[in-house]
């Protein structure tokens, strides 16, 4: 990867500077602009009764939005998964459940009141220890990427072909339980797998696009094409459709983040995939102050234009409430505190698959 360019320092909070592939932070800072504008558009439209024009882009991207995420989050688990498990589960588990532990516990401080309005403080205290066992709001994804990690690494003996069957299997099979960490790994787990089985594969998928730009130029105008007429037509929730669809977008997302890191293009992208966790933890408080704001003052009328600033708002309120906490030294926010660790640090350069 070094021989290309792929690989650009970039630094950090604290501690050494990181190696970092250049393309997969342009592709996680898309992935997660995607899932901001998805919350904030649809909360937006479920709270306004109505629909506008962000509600096509929510649409066009849902059968890639989460794959592409959950896609890359595998991708650098190879390097990774040999580590002796106490280190893999400080890593991999520990480190998610912290910042579940103390986002959950502020989401829930904020919605607290009004689940009391509506029954009593005996049953939002119920509702907030249901959390740890029914991923609550926004914060489902980190819930699930340790169930992911310990799911790969306890099977790494049988054959991975069978693995990626069975996952593949599970996401046709559209399983509704009612809950959400089962339904959701049922789901999404062929496609962190598949991040991890096939890294190889698409690190030379980036390689191809950016040696090749307008033969990638040419395959993501077709996809999105072929992306737009099955979503129009209602067919991207078709079984196996929707399984090529995921695939198919979450190497769209790559070719394009391959490209822009090649031209150097949007960097806010990119800066948004360093900060992906911080964006992803942060975004509920911006996006639902936002959108109450705008919608009880009826100071915009179009839904669609209130939808994007909620979007705009939601991403970098939750980069603005970052710098914050590092300037009040509330670190602890966004940083593993070192009591809170179960292995030891190791100094030196990481990659993306520390996040």
């Amino acid at each position: 990867m070094a021989s290309t360019g792929t690989i650009a320092a970039s630094g950090g909070t604290r501690g050494p500077a990181a190696a970092r592939v250049d393309w997969v932070d342009y592709a996680k800072g898309i992935c997660i602009v995607m899932v901001v504008m998805m919350h904030s558009v649809l909360g937006v439209e479920l709270a306004a009764g109505e629909t506008g024009f962000m509600h096509v882009l929510v649409a066009f991207a849902k059968p890639f939005r989460m794959p592409d995420f959950f896609l890359i989050s595998g991708l650098f688990l190879p390097l990774v998964i040999d580590r002796d498990w106490r280190t893999y589960l400080d890593r991999k588990v520990v480190h998610f459940a912290y910042f579940y532990v103390v986002w959950v516990t502020i989401q829930f401080a904020f919605k607290a009141p009004a689940f009391a309005a509506e029954s009593s403080w005996r049953d939002a205290g119920l509702l907030y220890l249901e959390s740890f066992i029914e991923p609550f709001g926004t914060l489902w994804f980190i819930y699930l990427l340790p169930i992911f990690f310990v799911v790969t690494k306890l099977t790494r003996r049988i054959p991975a072909p069978a693995i990626w069957l069975v996952a593949a299997a599970l996401e046709t099979a559209r399983i509704t339980t009612g809950w959400t960490a089962i339904d959701e790994f049922c789901a999404r787990f062929v496609y962190f797998y598949s991040g991890y089985l096939f890294a190889p594969y698409v690190f030379a998928l980036s390689e191809r696009a950016r040696s090749h730009p307008a033969l990638a130029l040419a395959a993501l105008a077709s996809w999105a094409l072929v992306n737009a007429g099955l979503v129009a037509y209602g067919a991207s929730e078709w079984k196996i459709v929707s399984l090529v669809l995921g695939f198919a977008g979450a190497c769209a997302i790559i070719t394009s983040g391959t490209l822009l890191a090649r031209m150097h293009w949007q960097n806010f992208f990119r800066f948004c995939g360093e900060h992906s966790i911080v964006i992803y933890l942060a975004f509920f408080l911006p996006m639902a102050a936002t959108r109450t704001l705008l919608l009880r003052t009826g100071i915009i009328p179009d839904i669609g234009t209130v939808s994007l600033i909620v979007t705009i708002v939601g991403v970098l309120g939750s980069l603005a409430i970052w710098r914050l906490a590092l300037r009040f030294n509330a670190h602890f926010l966004f940083e593993r505190p070192d009591a809170f660790w179960i292995a030891p640090k190791k100094a030196g350069p990481v990659l993306q698959a520390a996040e």
